[in-house]
């Protein structure tokens, strides 16, 4: 039996050793096969990896508004992590730090108190050293990644403040590119993301799209280096930082703009809104917003770019045509009848005007928005050679690209014409801005160049380069055409586009005249085309126009889409606002320094009474809030009595209100402090002049 069991253990013995010398073989032989048969194919794959060059990305420049403020520029964010198995960690130290930097932890995402942050961090470090798998080390701190100065300021608490490897901390990394002001010029600044192919960040829509070559940079590139115990990357060649590119954008009237375009897309429930404002002079767009109804917000936000998409234009085409026809002999005195009628049957095809007259002159025709007149005028000088208009606004740069810096830019379309009898007629529908594809931004710069006695200047979004602070190059001024119109014909048509505003018939005379600032500019109107080819009912509005009329300083175009009011009432008046508040603010010159007056008014402000604020607006509320909460001073919210004239009576309200009807009535309102107002430097009802400055002290 004992000799049995002998032979038995020494068979397994045997089995057990071969098997081990076998395995051992083919280690041996494995390691004879790398070391010397194919030692030479080895050598050349690390030589490979260790000569290859890669890639390193450059750092994306950022995008600046015209006074160097940040629209858009990379950041780093940080994802937080603790690898609980870490060696150095001894339950000593952390249960010595653990309620310090739960202190700390709670001070900084309020989310948790200490004493939950205490129990989530010890329970979670628990439930991972307990997992038997250690199949995820990596403990997430913060549910949220962190900003630079953030993550800073975390490696400060105890325990974290130690070395790496006593208390296991580290970070993931990753750059974002961020916009400080959030939605604002959201679309013209445009947005980035990974390339598909190399993983690279590049642009994808508007600035950041249209600019990506000078944004980007140049990549460089690094060697691996064998060391001791790891590979690491030698820099061969630096990677260039892209450029930083100052835009034309303030934010100041960014902001001015954007408001009033969203305020008056509730007031009239359109469905989109696209609004650009140009400085003359320049060309320079120092604002431009889009903004449409998003159903999954239930609010309007930052939608497509139509600012540089073709929409058929409407009435706004008008002072076009009849540009055309000043610079070509057509029209010369203004103010000399043409026979219109209000119904002209041209071949074979009605063209009507309700608001049209028997005669009227080519200044009543632009005034009055007259179909007839406009096409007349234009078949006087075409109707022999329809295609001849389409030339001759080519001639004048209409159709030449912008190359604005936004992305998505399209041209002006008009169809070639023959001189068929549909062609004709499709020309007196050219010449009142049907059967084209204009985008508003084309149309805008036609109207800057009427205000600018005729220089065509091209509209763009890129003032300079540079690079690490240090300018590169500015973009100087550049014109389409020096002159698209003589200056004669640039004031006759500024005549024509007062008229429009302050004449007796004019189509915005009810909505955008203001006594602050005086607008000259024109509506128009044009029905949208539905899927079955046909002029639906629904409208897009447009004013395309100038201000100060005497000497102007800002173009501008507003359309909206489905407003349930008329071009004026609508478009116009998104103008009309964004130009009185830029009056109220000193951008038009209208703002001096007050501090004489200020000075004058100080004493009447240190003894003016000190508004009361209030905590309701009912009595009945108020004493149940007494009640309820045993306070003992609390009284009703009453508004400040109203004055007839001058300065308005602002104190006990909110900021925003405040503003609001000082801007209104035409003051430059600066303040200091939160809450409500309790002073206001010049008195109530006192006389003021327009663009005075106002001084608001708050108190919560």
């Amino acid at each position: 039996m004992k000799q049995t069991n002998k032979k038995y253990i020494l068979t397994r013995y045997s089995l057990v050793v071969g098997l081990m010398l076998l395995f051992s073989g083919f280690i041996v032989w494995d390691m004879i096969k790398t070391s010397v048969i194919y030692s030479d194919d080895w050598n050349r794959k690390a030589d490979s990896i260790l000569t290859s060059e890669v890639p390193i990305e450059p750092e994306r420049g950022k995008l600046l508004a015209d006074n160097g403020t940040v629209l858009a520029a990379n950041l780093q964010y940080y994802t937080l992590r603790i690898d609980w198995f870490t060696a150095g960690i001894k339950d000593s130290v952390l249960m010595k730090n653990i309620d310090p930097l739960a202190d700390s932890l709670a001070a900084f995402d309020k989310s948790r108190t200490a004493a939950q942050w205490r129990e989530k961090l010890l329970t979670d470090r628990q439930r991972i050293l307990d997992n038997t798998k250690r199949r995820n080390r990596a403990y997430r701190v913060f549910g949220r990644m962190l900003s630079h100065s953030e993550y800073e300021r975390v490696k400060k608490f105890p325990f974290f403040n130690l070395s790496k490897n006593k208390n296991g901390l580290y970070y993931e990394r990753e750059s974002k590119r961020c916009k400080p002001y959030g939605s604002m010029a959201s679309r013209s600044i445009g947005s980035v993301g990974k390339d598909s192919t190399s993983s690279t960040l590049h642009g994808r829509s508007g600035l950041e799209m249209a600019l990506d070559t000078l944004l980007y940079g140049k990549p460089g590139t690094a060697k691996r280096i064998q060391l001791t115990n790891s590979i690491v990357k030698a820099e061969s060649v630096p990677a260039v930082k892209g450029y930083d590119i100052t835009t034309t954008i303030s934010v100041a009237l960014q902001d001015i703009v954007e408001t009033e375009l969203y305020n008056m897309l509730h007031e009239t429930d359109a469905r989109w809104g696209t609004a650009v404002l140009m400085e003359v002079a320049t060309g320079e767009i120092k604002a431009i917003s889009n903004l449409e109804w998003k159903e999954n917000l239930g609010d309007y936000g930052e939608g497509r770019n139509n600012a540089v998409l073709g929409y058929e234009p409407g009435s706004v085409m008008k002072p076009i045509s009849m540009m055309v026809a000043l610079e070509e002999g057509v029209v010369d005195n203004i103010d000399a009848p043409i026979q219109t009628g209000t119904s002209w049957m041209y071949e074979g095809r009605p063209i009507t005007d309700p608001h049209g007259g028997a005669q009227l002159t080519p200044r009543q025709i632009i005034e009055t928005s007259s179909n007839i007149g406009m096409s007349k005028i234009t078949v006087k000088r075409f109707g022999s050679n329809p295609d001849g208009f389409r030339q001759r606004l080519e001639q004048m740069g209409f159709f030449e690209p912008f190359h604005s810096g936004i992305g998505g830019e399209r041209t002006p379309y008009f169809p070639k014409l023959g001189n068929a009898r549909a062609d004709r007629v499709a020309l007196t529908r050219m010449a009142f801005g049907y059967s084209t594809l204009i985008p508003p931004l084309s149309t805008l710069a036609m109207y800057n160049a009427i205000a600018n006695d005729g220089k065509y200047v091209r509209p763009h979004l890129v003032k300079k380069l540079s690079r690490e602070g240090q300018p590169d190059s500015i973009i100087p001024i550049d014109y389409i055409r020096r002159q698209v119109c003589s200056p004669q014909n640039a004031q006759k048509l500024r005549i024509m586009l007062r008229d429009v505003v302050w004449g007796s018939r004019g189509t915005a005379r009810k909505w955008v005249q203001d006594d602050k600032v005086e607008i000259a500019g024109k509506t128009g109107t044009a029905y949208t085309i539905s899927p079955d080819g046909h002029y639906g009912t629904q409208k897009r509005l447009a004013f395309c126009g100038f201000f100060p009329y005497d000497k102007p300083k800002y173009s501008c175009v507003v359309l909206m889409l489905g407003a349930n009011r008329g071009a004026g009432a609508s478009s116009g008046m998104v103008m009309r606002n964004v130009a009185r508040k830029m009056y109220a603010r000193g951008f038009l010159g209208s703002a001096p320094n007050y501090q004489a007056q200020a000075e004058k008014n100080d004493a009447a402000v240190q003894g003016a009474a000190q508004a009361t604020l209030y905590a309701s607006a009912s009595k009945r509320v108020t004493s149940n809030v007494k009640k309820g909460l045993s306070l003992t001073k609390a009284t009703v919210f009453r508004q400040p009595q109203p004055v007839e004239k001058g300065v308005p009576n602002v104190r006990g309200l909110g900021v925003r209100e405040a503003i609001s009807r000082l801007e209104n009535a035409g003051l430059c309102v600066r303040f200091s402090g939160t809450g409500y107002v309790v002073e206001q430097s010049l008195a109530a009802g006192a006389a003021f002049t327009r663009g005075q400055v106002i001084n608001l002290r708050l108190i919560h």
